[in-house]
């Protein structure tokens, strides 16, 4: 299979990017090193091509109104200019995806979707909402996304003329070397940051500008490692078809008072009765990194969950974790994962595991 390559592979190749299949994509991995590349996200800044994650454009009269009987968030919630967390669920509850809205006004909205979930999405919204006389466009093949993130994004955007919005989860449309731009106060590492989501025109000259500031490129390595420390689910391991946004601890991006959406009597049922599981965070007590698939086990022995992420947290310098386990495992409680043979005591707790400073 050819992977397919975003416009700046040229750029991650000339600064020595290790790349690998991600999603069918041809993506960076780590430049100088995953741990350096974490640790310039938590304390300066850094970037991120993301032009491997989808673009979808929703336009029409009722475009909005038709998308909210779609999505679990409520569009009605956010104003023009401003950006919500949501989920795409089939008509079992399980996740198509979790994405980005971003609500430009009633008759226009993007969508964000995770790269390999990209068609999925456009596939499901469009049987959705054409028969509406809503527009649906795939527009991934002309736009792409860099996100820099880090306390010190602000001033890498000042320093090359970029336009910023002030709020977190807001947005605004600007114009930069002449071409059309959307700066969004988004991103995935936990870090107060940006996504600027631009035609493939603008993506190498914005790339170079940024790294001519000083802002270092970071692979996925280290994107891996940011969103595990702050309890971020990614798609294919904390959320899926056979997975709820109730069981993955995302009640709060459903608008339970909303009339319909997609899944909605199967998830009103379900946060009825109770989960029969819920995603929770693990930390090891001592040396162990747990890993995706890794058995997790209670005190008797008995399996009780598995592994769903897990790295060695730069930040905290021990291992961490994320696995769905029974719903009414309290905090503090001692487990164990099945460390390649060994069990490794952990701790359960909820995520993140390191203080956010988004905002």
């Amino acid at each position: 299979m050819t992977l397919r390559q975003t416009p700046l592979i040229d750029q991650h190749i000339a600064m020595g990017a290790s790349t690998a299949d991600f999603g069918g994509w041809d993506m960076p991995i780590e430049y100088e090193g995953t741990l350096s590349e974490h640790k310039a996200v938590r304390e300066a800044v850094a970037m991120f091509d993301v032009s491997h994650m989808g673009t979808t454009l929703i336009f029409g009269p009722g475009a909005l109104d038709a998308l909210n009987g779609v999505l679990t968030n409520d569009l009605e919630h956010i104003t023009d200019g401003q950006a919500q967390y949501t989920l795409l669920c089939d008509a079992h509850g399980g996740v198509v995806d979790d994405l980005i809205a971003y609500r430009i006004n009633d008759a226009n909205i993007m969508l964000i979707p995770n790269a390999a979930n990209s068609d999925a999405v456009v596939a499901s919204v469009s049987a959705a909402l054409t028969p509406q006389g809503i527009t649906v466009m795939d527009a991934r093949d002309d736009h792409g996304i860099i996100a820099v993130q880090g306390p010190e994004s602000s001033q890498a955007l000042a320093a090359i003329g970029l336009d910023q919005p002030e709020n977190y989860m807001s947005f605004i449309r600007s114009t930069w070397r002449e071409l059309p731009v959307m700066v969004c106060r988004t991103g995935y590492t936990g870090e107060r940051g940006f996504e600027i989501v631009a035609p493939n025109a603008a993506l190498v000259p914005l790339w170079r500008e940024l790294a001519a500031q000083g802002v270092i490129p970071a692979g996925l390595g280290a994107r891996d490692t940011l969103r595990t420390e702050m309890g971020y689910p990614l798609h294919g391991n904390e959320l899926g078809a056979d997975i709820t946004p109730v069981q993955a601890g995302l009640a709060w991006a459903v608008g339970w008072q909303k009339q319909d959406f997609n899944g909605a009597e199967v998830l009103r049922q379900e946060r009825e009765t109770g989960p029969t599981r819920r995603l929770r965070g693990l930390i090891a007590a001592g040396r162990g990194i747990p890993r995706p698939g890794m058995s997790i086990l209670d005190a008797s022995g008995q399996l009780i969950g598995i592994v769903t992420s897990g790295t060695y947290s730069p930040t905290l310098a021990r291992g961490i974790g994320l696995g769905f386990l029974p719903p009414d495992t309290p905090d503090q409680t001692e487990v164990f994962v099945d460390v390649r043979g060994r069990l490794i005591s952990f701790t359960v707790c909820k995520p993140p595991f390191v203080d956010s400073h988004v905002r």
